[in-house]
Formats: C-alpha cells, structure tokens, sequence
C-alpha cells in the first residue's frame, strides 16, 4: 500500500468515528492484555466495535475486546482502545499502528498506553505497577520505515524523550497520592509470540532493559512522530529472570494483570484529573 492510499484510509476511520460522537476527545488510552477494568469508568460511554470502522484492524489476541469506547473520564472526554494490535498476529508496523494514526487526525493530545509485561530486574516484584521512562525497540521493524508523510511528522524524528517527562511526573504524584507501589524502567519490546528464553533474558538486562514485552513500542514511536503527549504503564505480571524462573503462561499473565489492573486504573484516573 503507498503512502497516498494508507493516508486515505486513516482519513476515512477517522471521519467515521467524528460522525458517531458529540464530543471531541483530545486524551486517548489503549488498553493491554487483562487492563480493561479502566473502562468500567467510562461515563455515558459509546462503543463502536473495531469491525464496525472503515479499514481498522480486528483484535485476536486473548484479552483484548476489540472495540472503541469514547465517553467521559474525570469529566474529561476520552477515547479508549479496549484491546491493541500485535506484531505477532501478523499485522505489519503500518497497521499496528494504523489506531495512532487515527487518534493524530482527530485532533489527540495525550496519549496513555498501558500492556502486560514481564520483569528483567530482579528487584521488581510481580503485581506492582511500573511506569516506562524509556523503550528499546528489538522487533527488527520501525513503523516509520518507508516514504514519510510530512503533514504527520518529520523524516528523523528525534527519541530522546519519548515518554513525556511531566506525565512521568504526574503519575509517579498519582501513586503516591494513592498510596500504590511503583517503579519505572526501561520497557524492550520483540516481535513475540514465544516467551524469552533465559539466555534471551540475561542479554536483554545487559541492555539496560527492567521490562519485556511484546507491544507498546510501535504505538509509542508512531506517537512521538506525531507530537502526541505520551504515558506508558506496565502491569509486572510475570518474572523473566533466569534465577527466579517459573513457567509462564498467557493464562497467568492475564490473571496477574487483571489483579493490577485496578491500581494502574487509578492512577491513569488521577493523572487525567491533571490534564
């Protein structure tokens, strides 16, 4: 697909999605793999299911709905993505990040992404949040490979702050606030679908990378491009550390960030407050 065509049908999702609402929303959330809890809530919520809009991607993978929820959050008026694209489903980088490009022409300032990850510090502990200051990408893809679109964004878009430092600052304030232990770190995102093996593990440390996972940083690097403000959250749902290995499963992983669901739910509400 050229640059021209992929353009068009950004264009055409987003006009679809303008004509179902009243308001505009200017903070937009993807929901991770067990994160749907935020989305109970939404107020006076709709909900437009991804099959329903012009040339949007359908979600596969288990815990993600699949569907397009705007409504109000802390009287502020929110789009929310209640399941995400993966690399491993066979999307390209272009249609993984396909929503992006959506919220970017409807006019999104903020942008908060939240997803499932293991842990490769061995000081964190399952269960507890982290907020990603930085990303590694290891997919061996960019999103931004190809011709560029100069109404979008720059042709060599500069990363050195890629997560916005005030929202990092707003919800390290949130989880203090509400009493809710966190940490931050660097997030390594890979293509997937296997798990790390441990020699896979050891290396990635030895990059600088506290988290592992298999989404996020496509969205992030797309967002950047596109001058959108941007807030990442972990849900540390499993250890991947070759010292403390246990067998990991999808099932575990979702029940894990189910269970921490709720406290990323309530900082992503106090920092919208901010906003």
């Amino acid at each position: 697909m050229n640059i021209e065509e992929y353009v068009r049908k950004v264009r055409e999702a987003a006009k679809y999605i303008r004509d179902k609402i009243d308001k505009k929303p200017n903070i937009a959330i993807i929901l991770g793999s067990g994160l749907g809890k935020i989305a109970d809530n939404l107020k006076n919520a709709i909900s437009i299911p991804y099959s329903e809009i012009p040339n949007f991607p359908r979600s596969t993978a288990p815990g993600h709905k699949g569907e397009l929820l705007i409504g109000e959050l802390q009287n502020k008026t929110v789009m929310l993505m209640n399941g995400r694209f993966h690399y491993y489903e066979g999307y390209s980088m272009k249609e993984v990040t396909f929503p992006i490009r959506v919220m970017q022409e409807m006019g999104i300032e903020y942008l908060i992404v939240t997803n499932a990850a293991g842990t490769l510090n061995p000081d964190f502990q399952v269960g507890i949040p982290c907020i990603i200051t930085d990303q590694i990408n290891f997919f061996g893809d960019n999103p931004l490979m190809g011709p560029n679109y100069d109404e979008w964004g720059p042709r060599f878009p500069d990363m050195t702050e890629v997560y916005t430092k005030s929202l990092v600052n707003e919800a390290f304030k949130a989880a203090k606030k509400l009493n809710i232990p966190i940490y931050s770190g660097v997030y390594l995102g890979l293509s997937g679908p296997t798990f790390e093996t441990p020699a896979e593990m050891r290396m990635m440390r030895n990059f600088g990378a506290d988290l592992v996972g298999m989404s996020t940083v496509p969205e992030a690097i797309v967002a950047r491009h596109a001058g959108i403000k941007l807030l990442g959250i972990s849900a540390i749902t499993d250890k991947a550390v070759p010292e403390q290995l246990q067998e990991v499963s999808a099932e575990e992983v979702l029940r894990v960030a189910e269970e921490t669901g709720g406290k990323i739910a309530d900082i992503i509400m106090e920092v919208i407050k901010s906003l």
